[in-house]
């Protein structure tokens, strides 16, 4: 049998692949556009695991046609003929896609309008309704501000401008979720070029005033209350202020037909209108000239056209022509040797290109001695510049990484030396911002067969360590994963039987090994003790812990020991238990899950096998708080496999114990300390 040329590489290598239906044959979908998903399309995809063993979804758009769903049928078989006939096989159709297909998309899934002619930029704009607790699916409405609720949150693409509006009613941990695609969309589909900005709803701009000199002493006078505005209310002989000063920002429009007078007055007015209205003194002036407007200033009217912009078929810049959408084809020839890495952790090679440091300091970039390279503080921002080729073409990516305890003044000034850096290359780079602990594999690989080592505090800076307990992300590892030891608090309650772990104290260092950790673990654990200093390491078995050990910890402590973790059964299934929708419902979180999963308003239900958690937020209700505990029960008893009477133990948010929160990857007991919500926007 003769099976379609895309075929050739389906299976090969474990990971996701996606095909999108097109005049009947079948298109490879670029990876950083996973997750998206044409309404009026159908598409194919593929999920080969390392066994190997496959999971076949067609993906059924509620407005693709008749002759695209057969077509996709199709395909789907020729696929499953083409694997042997053993793959477990999907039939999807949007908005009611099954938990497994959902989990291939932590970000969560996005449904897209496909315009076939161009004839604007604004016509590139989209609004996403964002829903969903657990999975979380971005729609693609109707560009209106009848579109808006209260009780969602909206993602406006602007293209260079991305916002994400959040509705008065909607809770944190949905704007938790949303502010999740925003990011998602700013750093894979506009490839970290945008601007990300959060807006409140009653945080939109309030009013837009007239500035005259007509009776020969400069006033204001209010045109509109109320946003969104027409651009018609802007008069080329006068200038105006836009009042988004409950967001600190204040605009000056300047008419270009304005008198000297005006112009000239303007930011002297807008600083007497701050004071008046009690605004803040670090409120942002920005002053526009007629046809200068950015993108932000255009957004809060409804009807704006710029000078050259047409209507109907055409652009703006090129009239009476239309605009053509370029398909690049995926062009795998420089990728890593290793397709395993490539296909299913995004890496672009193997990391053996020219890499540049820089730290953050004093607002500038310091570069950093190529000894310390792989050594990340908590308390330090820093810019990571590679340099690879690909098909002949030297590529640069530029990874921006922020320790979860740098000032924000640190943090605001990574992002200005990175698109600075941009800047001088170009624009050419692809921009990658990093928060701490969320490492890709590729970044984790530059640095010459030495792992990447993440200090919890401290700077780089002379004087900057401290004393550190290291352990390395031994659920996530495999021979061919790099992965990066990250310092945890020197305490017992930390140690893991499936991880190696790094003590300095004052006189030794000391090595432990728990049972279940691998080989690939200790030889990287054994990289790290060369550069703390204190002599040769002193290798611990568990089990055979010196004194010494336990008194440079503080004492024996209860530690994660679980043999469902060494022998995985099962995998661990996370569920949210919430009566948001108006009734108390389980639903399970897709995917692999995390700390952030741990939604504070409701009560979580993690099912480990052989026990089963209830997690109780501080923000849950007394109904999700009563009712969970059957929920659970009735979970256990219903079960076919038989473990009816198990154990379910309750626990409470910043009560949990290592029996608990070893079954999340690198906890951190400090994190609901700050705001989540604070903490994702500082990666805005």
């Amino acid at each position: 049998m003769v099976f379609h040329k895309e075929f050739q590489t389906a299976g090969k290598e474990p990971g996701l692949q996606v095909w999108r239906v097109e005049k009947m044959d079948l298109k490879p979908v670029l990876k950083q556009l996973h997750g998206n998903f044409f309404t009026g399309d159908c598409y194919v995809l593929l999920y080969t695991t390392a066994a190997p063993s496959y999971y076949i979804h067609m993906w059924l758009g509620s407005e693709s046609s008749q002759d695209e769903k057969g077509a996709a049928a199709i395909f789907t078989t020729q696929l499953d003929d083409f694997l042997g006939g053993g793959p477990v096989q999907f039939r999807e159709v949007q908005n009611n896609e099954s938990l497994t297909f959902l989990g291939y998309f932590k970000s969560g899934i996005k449904y897209k309008v496909r315009y076939f002619r161009i004839t604007s930029q604004r016509d590139n704009w989209r609004l996403l309704h964002i829903k969903g607790r657990r999975a979380i699916r971005a729609t693609e409405v109707d560009m209106s501000w009848s579109s808006f609720n209260r009780g969602d949150c909206f993602i406006i693409d602007l293209g260079k401008d991305v916002f994400q509006w959040c509705g008065s009613e909607c809770n944190s941990f949905e704007r938790l979720k949303a502010s999740q695609v925003a990011i998602d969309v700013r750093d894979n589909e506009r490839n970290g070029r945008a601007t990300l900005l959060m807006i409140e709803e009653g945080g939109e701009p309030q009013a837009v005033i007239d500035i005259s000199d007509a009776a020969g002493s400069m006033k204001a006078s209010v045109v509109a209350q109320t946003s969104p505005f027409k651009q018609e209310m802007l008069s080329p002989s006068e200038c105006y202020i836009l009042d988004n000063g409950v967001d600190s920002k204040i605009f000056i429009w300047k008419g270009p037909s304005a008198n000297t007078a005006e112009r000239n007055a303007a930011m002297k007015a807008a600083e007497q209108f701050i004071k008046e209205n009690k605004y803040p003194r670090h409120t942002q002036v920005q002053v526009l000239p007629g046809g200068g407007e950015t993108t932000l200033f255009k957004q809060f009217f409804c009807n704006w056209k710029d000078k050259d912009q047409t209507t109907g078929p055409g652009q703006a810049y090129s009239l009476g022509r239309i605009a053509r959408v370029v398909q690049v084809p995926f062009d795998s020839s420089g990728l890593h040797t290793n397709k395993t890495m490539a296909a299913q952790h995004g890496m672009v090679d193997d990391g053996s290109g020219k890499v540049q440091v820089w730290r953050v300091e004093d607002g500038d970039q310091v570069p950093v001695d190529p000894s310390s390279y792989g050594q990340f503080y908590g308390g330090d921002c820093y810019l990571v510049l590679y340099s690879y080729r690909l098909g002949g073409r030297e590529q640069h990516i530029i990874y921006t990484w922020q320790g979860l305890k740098c000032t924000q003044d640190e943090l605001a000034a990574s992002a200005f030396l990175t698109v600075r850096l941009d800047d001088s290359m170009g624009g050419s780079p692809v921009q990658v911002r990093v928060t701490q602990g969320q490492e890709p594999a590729h970044l984790m690989s530059l640095f010459k067969g030495k792992p990447m080592v993440i200090h919890l505090g401290g700077t780089s800076r002379k004087g900057g360590q401290s004393r550190y307990l290291t352990t390395s992300l031994s659920l996530t590892i495999t021979p061919s994963l790099p992965f990066s030891p990250i310092q945890v608090e020197p305490s017992a309650a930390f140690l893991n039987t499936n991880d190696v772990f790094v003590l300095k104290s004052p006189n030794t260092v000391f090595l432990w090994r728990g049972v279940g950790a691998t080989e690939e673990e200790l030889a990287a654990a054994q990289y790290v003790t060369t550069f703390l200093g204190g002599g040769s390491a002193t290798e611990v078995s568990e089990g055979k812990e010196p004194a010494g050990f336990w008194s440079a910890l503080g004492g024996k402590k209860e530690y994660q020991t679980s043999r469902s973790l060494q022998k995985m059964v099962k995998p661990p299934r996370l569920f949210g238990c919430s009566n948001k929708t108006g009734r108390l419902i389980a639903e399970e979180v897709p995917g692999d899950f995390n700390q952030s999963d741990l939604a504070t308003d409701d009560v979580m239900l993690l099912d480990t096998w052989d026990q089963i958690f209830l997690w109780i937020g501080n923000e849950a209700n007394e109904v999700e708080r009563t009712g969970s505990a059957k929920i659970a029960k009735d979970y256990v008893d219903s079960d076919p496999s038989g473990r009816r009477g198990i154990a379910i133990t309750t626990i409470k948010q910043g009560m949990e114990p290592p029996t608990f929160t070893g079954w999340f990857q690198a906890w951190d007991p400090k994190l609901w300390e700050t705001d989540p919500l604070e903490r994702i926007r500082a990666r805005f």
